[in-house]
């Protein structure tokens, strides 16, 4: 799939994620990988002044998401089985990237790693591995 057709897909599929004026936007897909960009915006921060965690899983979950589909194609019952995710530092009140990669893709299962950067700064923010449940076709 394309940046378009997972824009369509998603816009078409979860109408919800863009209600409060979601700031995250798709950058790159390709097969096995995706690039997503969350906006700064003060509405995820955390107190001190800081991206929330839940914030920056969302933007993990939701690059591994387009991973996937970028590469089986448009699956709406695809669904997240595990999400882990290791908080290396605290990031700057700045757009965070997030980059997934397939790292492998079985017939009922997908499984990869999101790093999670910020321009300007050496290193991860933080780093997720996440698995994805596919469901059968047909």
């Amino acid at each position: 799939m394309s940046v378009e057709e997972l824009e369509a897909f998603m816009e078409r599929e979860f109408p919800q994620m863009r209600m409060g004026a979601d700031t995250t936007t798709i950058e790159t897909v390709g097969p096995g990988f995706a690039t997503l960009r969350l906006g700064f915006s003060e509405r995820n921060l955390r107190p001190g002044g800081t991206i929330s965690g839940p914030a920056m899983m969302a933007l993990a979950d939701y690059a591994m998401y387009a991973a996937v589909l970028a590469h089986i194609g448009p699956v709406a019952l695809a669904v997240t089985t595990s999400l882990h995710i290791d908080f290396m530092r605290r990031p700057e009140q700045a757009d965070i990237l997030a980059k997934a990669r397939l790292m492998k893709l079985g017939r009922v299962l997908a499984v990869g790693a999101v790093e999670l950067t910020q321009e300007g700064l050496s290193g991860p923010v933080a780093h997720a591995s996440c698995t994805y449940s596919i469901p059968p076709r047909g």
